[in-house]
C-alpha cells in the first residue's frame, strides 16, 4: 500500500505546472496514545485522530518543501514577496488534491480515510489551531520545533504541512533521534528568525500570537505585492525563509518524492 501511495503522491506532483515545489516529506505514526500529548502542546479541546475517525490506525503528514528560490525571493524587505503569497494558495489547492490521490488509492485497496483541511482550520478567538498539522508532524517523527515555532523538518521548515487520517496500519516513521533542528536550540548561537520577524513577534521566550496575527492581516489588507489574492491569503513568512537548519541526509524512515526537474 505504501509503495501505490508513493506513485499516487509521485504522479500528482509532477503533473503540477506553478513550480513552487522541490518535493514532499512523508512521515507516518500509529494511531496512539503519543496524540493526547495534543491537549497539553495545542490546547485541551484538540480533537484526537479517533475522534475524527473512531477506526483510525495511521495518521500520515506531509510537508511539501518550497523551491530554494522562493525562498529566496520573500527574504526581500519587510513585506511578503508576490510569489510566495501565490504560492500559499496553490499550495492549498496542492495539498486538497494530494490528499484525495492518496485517499482514492487507500478506497481501491479497501481502506477508509478523513481529509483534513490544509488551513484556516483555527479559533480566532485563542489563535491556535483546531487541526495542528505542525503538531502532528513532530508527533509523527517529521522533525522539530523551532524558535520561529514553526517545524522544522530534515529539509527546514520552508514549506507547507497537511495530514490525512486512514484505517489502514502503515508503516511508522522511527523515533527521532536526531535531536534539535533549530540552531538556538542546540546551542549555536542564531537569531535569524527573531531578528527577520517585521512586527517583533517572535521573542527567545516564544511567539505573540496577536501581534503576528495583526501583520498576517495587515499585508493582505495593504501589502501591494499581494494585491489580487484572496482575502484569506494570510502571509508573511519572514521568519522561515531565514531559517538555515536543514539536515545533511535524511534520517532513514522518512519518504522523501522529489519533483522532477
Amino acid at each position: 500500500m505504501l509503495s501505490s501511495i508513493e506513485k499516487a503522491i509521485s504522479s500528482i506532483l509532477n503533473q503540477e505546472q506553478d513550480g513552487f515545489w522541490q518535493g514532499l516529506l512523508l512521515a507516518i505514526a500509529p494511531a496512539d496514545e503519543r496524540f493526547l500529548k495534543l491537549k497539553t502542546m495545542v490546547a485541551q479541546d484538540h480533537p484526537m485522530p479517533w475522534d475524527l475517525m473512531p477506526e483510525v490506525r495511521s495518521v500520515l503528514v506531509f510537508f511539501l518543501k518550497f523551491k530554494d528560490i522562493l525562498l529566496h525571493e520573500n527574504k526581500v524587505g519587510d513585506l511578503p514577496a508576490k510569489s510566495w503569497g501565490m504560492a500559499y494558495e496553490s499550495t492549498n489547492r496542492l495539498l486538497v488534491r494530494l490528499m484525495e490521490g492518496v485517499s482514492r488509492v487507500m478506497m481501491e485497496g479497501g481502506y477508509k480515510t478523513v481529509l483534513t483541511p490544509p488551513t484556516h482550520n483555527f479559533d480566532r478567538e485563542r489563535l491556535i489551531s483546531l487541526w495542528s498539522h505542525k503538531h502532528l508532524g513532530y508527533l509523527a517523527h517529521l522533525g522539530t520545533f523551532g524558535r520561529n515555532c514553526q517545524l522544522i523538518t530534515p529539509l527546514g521548515c520552508g514549506g507547507r504541512l497537511g495530514s490525512l487520517l486512514t484505517n489502514c496500519l502503515l508503516p511508522s516513521t522511527p523515533a527521532w533521534n536526531h535531536g534539535e533542528m533549530c540552531l538556538g536550540k542546540r546551542g549555536i548561537e542564531c537569531n535569524r528568525c527573531i531578528e527577520a520577524c517585521p512586527p517583533r513577534a517572535l521573542t527567545e521566550d516564544g511567539i505573540k500570537k496577536q501581534v503576528c496575527f495583526q501583520r498576517l492581516q495587515e499585508n493582505i489588507r495593504s501589502a501591494p505585492t499581494l494585491k489580487g489574492l484572496n482575502p484569506s491569503t494570510h502571509v508573511c513568512g519572514k521568519c522561515v525563509v531565514v531559517c538555515p537548519a536543514k539536515a545533511e541526509s535524511l534520517p532513514e524512515g522518512l519518504l522523501y518524492i522529489r519533483v522532477a526537474l
